[in-house]
């Protein structure tokens, strides 16, 4: 991967990584103001969507951490080893939380009238394509496993054809 792509990546995830944090910071509190407003028939999802919103906000911001570290490694030029497997599944577990996170939210809204079917439907297909991209990931984790164990079979090679001559 070349220096410019990993530096684009970084910028894009640093600027991700902010405005998650503005999102946290600035944006949930609004909207815990904004739920205050609701009717006495649906105050009792204010606090679940705000928990809901903050984890999910939370698991963004893991991914993003454990992508660049597995951008570091991949610097350094030490990705195909056991250690970038700790990072793959972190962000595996985010991404599989994340899509738990939204499946909790079709569940809590859909009793009632809070918001129409069709809604808790879209929110139920985006957690199937967010599981979808947990599953992604995990194949890609796989991949790298026969990575990692293709490049120590050649560093085993390597060494004994070094002894050879």
């Amino acid at each position: 991967m070349g220096e410019l792509t990993v530096l684009a990546l970084r910028i894009v995830l640093a600027m991700v990584l902010a405005g998650s944090l503005f999102v946290q910071a600035v944006m949930v509190p609004l909207l815990a103001i904004d739920l205050e407003e609701l009717s006495p028939d649906y105050a009792y999802l204010r606090v679940p969507l705000i928990v809901i919103m903050v984890l999910g906000v939370v698991t963004i911001q893991v991914t993003l951490v454990c992508v660049w570290r597995l951008l570091t490694m991949v610097r350094r030029g030490t990705v195909f080893s056991h250690a970038a497997f700790r990072y793959v599944d972190v962000i595996f577990g985010a991404v599989a939380a994340a899509a738990l996170l939204t499946l909790a939210l079709a569940v809590l809204l859909a009793p009632g009238e809070a918001v129409a079917p069709g809604i808790v439907l879209l929110i139920c297909g985006a957690a199937l394509l967010i599981a979808g991209v947990a599953l992604i990931v995990l194949v890609l984790r796989m991949l790298l496993a026969q990575a990692v164990a293709r490049d120590t079979e050649a560093h085993h090679l390597r060494a004994e054809l070094d002894e050879v001559i």
